[in-house]
Formats: structure tokens, C-alpha cells, sequence
């Protein structure tokens, strides 16, 4: 990454009010060497707990950091969506706020672009229950075979995008999740990347198994569609 772009950095939470402090502070440390233009954007996705607020005073605490609140839980999709056409920097960095993802992986990733356009977290030694494993073994198996594609792991939060590519696409409700595949068909250069994963300490898991097969299955087969009828063509007006 070019050490004079603006990084912005999205973190979607819905009642992650426990973990934020901590992640804000391991952002903070992340980064040995600060980078010259840089933010962070807090985006509440509708949380009932003391999510907003607990935003609002790390707003206080660090100048770098932006709060976007929405007015109801509208799932990852949404509050991702959001986060993006509010991000004013050049690379835009995405992870979770439930402290699973490692912030000390994001300057690795930043290293990769711009040589690559976008970079994607492949979550190692996943500390996740089986439940989850399995469902995500099923649906990625699933995916691979209906788009022809093959991804490690498309559900990592943890991912680097220069902004000009974010900007080429339209996420829909769940489609966070086929964002390699939207972004592939805008010709984005993509590298997969092995990134830490770590047990989740406070709060609950928002997934469970329909929300991890039944909605997905249904969103592969609109994407199926999109890819089919995508079209890439290069023009050139004659004088």
C-alpha cells in the first residue's frame, strides 16, 4: 500500500459493546509506523445493548474513529454496505467486531496492494464449534460447484479492497458473503491470504445453521445468475 493513501478501516457490530474497547486499542497497536491519513468507521448495526455508546466514547478517545448508526439490525450485509460508501480512503480494510479477527494481520495484508486490488483473509486453525465448521464446509462446497469458482474462505470479515472496486459493486442482503465472486467479475486481481483466527471472549455468535444454509443457498442461485449474465467488453469510439 502506497504509505501516502488513506486507509479507512470498517467495523460493522451488532451488541459487540464488550469487545470494541479492546479491539480499538489492538488497532491502535497494530500499526508500529501510523499511517499518514487513516480512519476507523464504527458502524452499529441496530445493536439493543450499549454498542452505540460505547462507539460514541471511543469517538471521544481516539480522533481517527467515525460512528455510523443504523436505525435497525439489518445483518452484516447492510452494515458492511454502509460502512463502504461512507469510507473515504483509498483502501478499505473490513473485519469483524467480535475480536476473532487478529488487527495485527492488517498490515500484512495492506502489503499486498496495490499489486493486488483486493486481498482476502483465509482464517487458519479456525477456533469456531462444529456446528459452524460444518455448516461452512457444506456451503462452500456447494458454492464452489454452482459458480465454478474456488475460494478457501469467503466468510472471513478480514479483507483489503481498494476502494475504486468497492465502488463497482451492489451489495444485496447476505451477498457480503459471495464478495470475491462480485468483485472477480469487475476483473479484480485477488489474493487469498492466511490470516489469524481467535475464540470469540465475550458476547454470542450471531450465526446459527439456517442463517448459515437456508439463506445463503437461496443468494448462491441469485449470484449463479448475476455471473451468468454478467458482461465484460472494451470499447473504443472511431473518428
Amino acid at each position: 500500500m502506497d504509505p501516502d493513501a488513506k486507509l479507512s478501516i470498517v467495523i460493522p457490530a451488532y451488541n459487540e459493546e464488550e469487545n470494541l474497547p479492546v479491539l480499538l486499542k489492538e488497532i491502535s497497536d497494530a500499526f508500529p509506523v501510523r499511517p499518514k491519513s487513516w480512519e476507523v468507521i464504527l458502524v452499529n448495526d441496530g445493536s439493543t445493548d450499549r454498542t452505540e455508546q460505547v462507539m460514541l466514547d471511543l469517538k471521544r478517545q481516539y480522533s481517527f474513529v467515525r460512528v455510523i448508526s443504523l436505525d435497525n439490525n439489518y445483518g452484516l450485509s447492510t452494515a458492511l454496505d454502509a460502512g463502504f460508501r461512507k469510507a473515504t480512503g483509498e483502501v478499505v480494510v473490513s473485519l469483524d467486531a467480535d475480536l476473532q479477527n487478529d488487527p495485527a494481520d492488517i498490515p500484512k495484508l495492506l502489503e499486498k496492494i496495490p499489486e493486488f486490488d483486493v486481498v482476502i483473509g483465509i482464517r487458519i486453525s479456525r477456533k469456531d464449534n462444529f456446528v459452524k465448521k460444518i455448516s461452512s464446509r457444506i456451503a462452500n462446497g456447494i458454492r464452489d460447484f454452482m459458480l465454478k469458482e474456488k475460494w478457501q474462505d469467503t466468510g472471513c470479515t478480514l479483507k483489503a479492497y481498494k476502494r475504486s472496486y468497492i465502488e463497482k459493486i451492489k451489495l444485496f442482503h447476505g451477498l457480503h458473503r459471495f464478495l470475491p465472486t462480485l468483485l472477480l467479475m469487475q476483473n479484480a486481481r485477488i489474493l487469498e491470504m492466511p490470516v489469524n483466527h481467535r475464540q470469540r471472549i465475550y458476547g454470542k455468535s450471531k450465526y446459527h445453521l439456517s442463517n448459515r444454509l437456508i439463506g445463503p443457498l437461496r443468494d448462491l442461485l441469485a449470484v449463479r445468475w448475476m455471473k451468468q449474465r454478467h458482461f465484460s467488453y472494451r470499447d473504443e469510439e472511431k473518428e
